[in-house]
C-alpha cells in the first residue's frame, strides 16, 4: 500500500514538472508555483523555460537510480543498517523534492503531512548523525532539495521605501507555506553546522550561485525567512573559507545598488548583523579592502532615509571598525558630517547618538583632526529648535570621557559652541533645553572660569560689530527707498515699494 501511494505521488511530481496548473498556481510572492530548479553546476536552480524531459534527466542525475533502488522512503532510519542509511536519506530528500501550493490550505494535505514527517526525520538524522560522514551523493542531493524548495523570486514591492517601516507594520507579507519551510531552514543550517559534512566536498555544490541564490533571498518579506537566512550565511561564511571573499564582495554589490540606485531593500538590517561578525574576525592590521569597505559602502549606507531600519547594525560595525584601527575615527567623523541630515530632525538624533558611541573609543589625536568642523556643527545642533536634537547634543557632556576630550581642547571648543549655549539660555523656546544649556555653560565656568569669562567678553563684543552692521545696513536701505521714491516713475521703470506700503 505504501508503494502504491508513492508511485502516485511520484506520478503526481512528475505532471506537476510538466505543467499542472492546478497544483503550481503562482502565489503572490512566487512560493507555490515555482518550477523545480536545475541544479546549475551543483549550487543553484536552472531555467524554468527547459523542457520536461531536461527536467526529468537533471532529477536521475542527482538522485540515481542506482542510489535509491529497493530502498523505501517511508522506512524509519532506525529500521535500516548503516550501510544503507545514507541511500535511505537520499531517498528521503528526493521524496521532499515535491512541492506544493500552501495558498490553498486544503489542497494535498496527506502529501504535504508526509513530507512535513519526512523532513524532521532528516532534521533528526542530520543533528545526530554521529561519525557517519555525508557522502557526495548525499550532498548533492541535499542542495538539490534546498534548491527546489527554498529559491525563488519575490514579486516587487511597491509599498514606501521598499520594506518594513514603523508605518506599516500591519502590511507585513507572511508566507502562508513558512511552517513546512521553516523545517527545511532547520534542515539547512544542521546540515551545513554539522562536523559530517566535509568542506572540501560540499565546496562544489554549496558554490557561487547557491550561495548568490541563497543572498537573493533576503529580499523576503518575512523576517523569520531573513533571521533563518542571517543564520545560514554566517555558517557558511565560517565553514568555507574560500568563499569568503564572494560572499563580502556580494553583500557589497547589494549595499552599492542599495544606497545609489533602489533604497529598497527587506535584508539590509540582517547582511550588516552577519557582517558585524565578519568585521570581528579581520585580522591587524586592516587590509585595504576593509577600509574601502568601510569608506565605500557602511559610510553611504548613513545616507537613505530608511536608516533607522538597520541603525543599529550599521553603528555596531562601524565601532568594530575603530576599535580595530583607532585612526579609522577621523574618517568616519568626517563621513558622518558628510552625510548629516540638516532637514530631517528624527535621523539627526541618530547621528548624535552614533557620534557619542565614536568620541567613547576615540584618542586625542584622532578627535583633535576633526573637533572644529564637528563642534561647528553639534553648535548648530544644541540651537536647534527641535527639542530631541538640542537634547541628544547637550547628553553628551554626560560622558565622562568625552568631557574629558572637551576639557583639554576647551581653548579651542568653547569659543566655537558660546554662541550657540548663550543663544539657548535667553531664547530657546524647550525648557529642559535650557536647563541642559546652563549645566553645560556651568560646568565650563568650573573648569576654566576665566577662558569662559574671555569667551562672555568676546561674544559680546562680536555682539555689538554685528549690531552696528545690521544697524548700518538698514540705514543704507532706507537712503535707496528715500533715493528712489524721489524719482519719478515713466514707462516700466520698476518701483520700490516701502515696507509701509505693504
Amino acid at each position: 500500500m505504501l508503494k502504491n501511494f508513492l508511485n502516485k505521488l511520484s506520478r503526481k511530481s512528475k505532471a506537476d514538472s510538466e505543467g499542472d496548473s492546478s497544483r503550481f498556481t503562482a502565489s503572490p510572492r512566487g512560493v507555490s508555483g515555482r518550477s523545480h530548479r536545475q541544479h546549475g553546476g551543483g549550487g543553484g536552480g536552472g531555467g524554468s523555460g527547459s523542457s520536461a524531459a531536461a527536467k526529468r534527466a537533471s532529477a536521475s542525475a542527482v538522485f540515481p537510480a542506482s542510489m535509491v533502488s529497493g530502498i523505501e522512503p517511508l522506512v524509519p532510519f532506525n529500521d535500516v543498517p548503516n550501510s544503507e542509511k545514507m541511500n535511505l536519506f537520499v531517498s528521503k530528500l528526493s521524496l521532499c523534492c515535491v512541492t506544493f501550493d500552501f495558498s490553498d490550505p486544503g489542497k494535498n494535505i496527506v502529501e504535504k503531512d508526509l513530507k512535513r514527517r519526512t523532513l524532521f526525520e532528516l532534521v533528526d538524522f542530520v543533528a545526530c548523525g554521529g561519525s557517519m560522514k555525508f557522502s557526495e551523493h548525499a550532498i548533492l542531493a541535499m542542495c538539490k532539495m534546498f534548491a527546489i524548495n527554498l529559491f525563488r523570486v519575490f514579486p516587487p514591492n511597491y509599498r514606501a521605501n521598499g520594506g518594513v517601516s514603523e508605518n506599516d507594520d500591519d502590511e507585513l507579507m507572511f508566507d502562508p507555506a513558512w511552517p513546512h519551510l521553516q523545517i527545511v531552514y532547520e534542515l539547512m543550517i544542521k546540515f551545513i553546522s554539522s562536523s559530517c559534512l566535509d568542506a572540501k566536498v560540499a565546496k562544489k555544490y554549496i558554490d557561487h550561485s547557491f550561495i548568490s541564490k541563497l543572498l537573493d533571498l533576503f529580499e523576503s518579506d518575512d523576517p523569520r525567512e531573513r533571521e533563518c537566512l542571517k543564520t545560514i550565511l554566517h555558517r557558511i561564511y565560517g565553514k568555507f573559507m574560500v568563499h569568503r571573499p564572494f560572499i563580502r564582495k556580494s553583500m557589497s554589490n547589494i549595499f552599492y545598488q542599495f544606497v545609489f540606485e533602489t533604497e529598497k531593500h527587506n535584508g539590509i538590517a540582517e547582511l550588516l548583523e552577519v557582517f558585524g561578525s565578519v568585521i570581528s574576525g579581520f585580522a591587524l592590521p586592516l587590509k585595504e579592502e576593509h577600509k574601502i569597505f568601510l569608506w565605500r559602502v557602511l559610510i553611504p549606507l548613513h545616507k537613505p532615509k530608511s536608516m533607522d531600519l538597520y541603525f543599529q547594525p550599521l553603528t555596531y560595525c562601524v565601532t568594530l571598525f575603530i576599535e580595530k584601527e583607532t585612526k579609522l575615527a577621523s574618517i568616519v567623523i568626517n563621513g558622518l558630517l558628510k552625510y548629516w541630515p540638516v532637514t530631517n530632525s528624527q535621523k539627526e538624533v541618530m547621528f548624535l547618538g552614533e557620534l557619542e558611541e565614536i568620541l567613547d573609543v576615540i584618542n586625542m589625536v584622532e578627535f583633535q583632526r576633526v573637533m572644529v568642523p564637528l563642534f561647528l556643527r553639534i553648535g548648530c545642533c544644541i540651537n536647534s529648535l527641535h527639542f530631541q536634537v538640542a537634547e541628544r547634543a547637550l547628553y553628551l557632556w554626560n560622558n565622562d570621557h568625552i568631557v574629558n576630550l572637551i576639557a583639554q581642547n576647551r581653548q579651542v571648543i568653547l569659543p566655537i559652541i558660546f554662541p550657540a549655549l548663550d543663544s539657548n539660555v535667553h531664547s530657546h523656546w524647550n525648557p529642559a533645553v535650557m536647563n541642559l544649556t546652563h549645566n553645560v555653560r556651568k560646568m565650563f565656568l568650573e573648569i576654566d572660569e576665566k577662558l569662559y569669562i574671555s569667551c562672555h567678553s568676546h561674544f559680546k563684543e562680536d555682539e555689538t560689530i554685528l549690531s552696528a552692521e545690521a544697524e548700518k545696513r538698514k540705514e543704507a536701505w532706507k537712503q535707496l527707498e528715500r533715493a528712489a521714491s524721489l524719482k519719478p516713475v515713466t514707462g516700466n521703470t520698476a518701483v520700490l515699494v516701502s515696507p509701509l506700503m505693504t
